[in-house]
């Protein structure tokens, strides 16, 4: 069984709304770095941020902020999940260890997942994967999410 499978499917509505997630008329951080949300589910989320080159550092790999700007984006849609409407979603801490490179030429892919809901704190933990789910570890998370009940606005 994937991961995902262990997470329950959301409702259409919700899944209608994620599915613009990155792919608003403003552009927000996400849309500017080019994430692809490929899966959502109840408190699951799963990312792919394509290569480009501006994310190398003089290495030939991967810079450790792009990656971090993945993890800390794939688990926005799984904390959002819970929720009918946008809220506002705030990380309070980001711990990230980096396990192997990603290379040139390859994506990062990156499952994101809430472990424990709170009233408004959430704990999530992420993995980013060269390339497909299940190709090497680049990378592991756990994060700490503050989630308002002010609505969100994307456009």
């Amino acid at each position: 069984m994937s991961r995902a499978e262990r997470f329950e499917a959301l409702p259409p509505e919700r899944v209608a709304r994620w599915s613009r997630f990155g792919r608003w008329d403003t552009t927000f951080y996400p849309k500017f770095l080019g994430l692809d949300l490929e899966e959502i589910r109840l408190d699951y989320a799963r990312m792919r941020l394509p290569y480009r080159p501006e994310f190398l550092q003089p290495a030939g790999v991967w810079h450790g902020g792009a990656i971090a700007s993945l993890v800390d984006t794939v688990v926005v849609p799984a904390v959002g999940s819970g929720y009918d409407e946008p809220r506002q979603m705030f990380t309070i801490d980001l711990q990230l260890r980096f396990l192997s490179p990603i290379p040139a030429d390859a994506d990062a892919v990156a499952e994101g997942w809430v472990t424990k809901r709170g009233r408004s704190t959430l704990f999530c933990d992420a993995e980013v994967f060269v390339g497909e789910i299940g190709g090497p570890l680049a990378a592991t998370a756990t994060l700490v999410y503050k989630v308002s009940s002010t609505p969100a606005r994307w456009d």
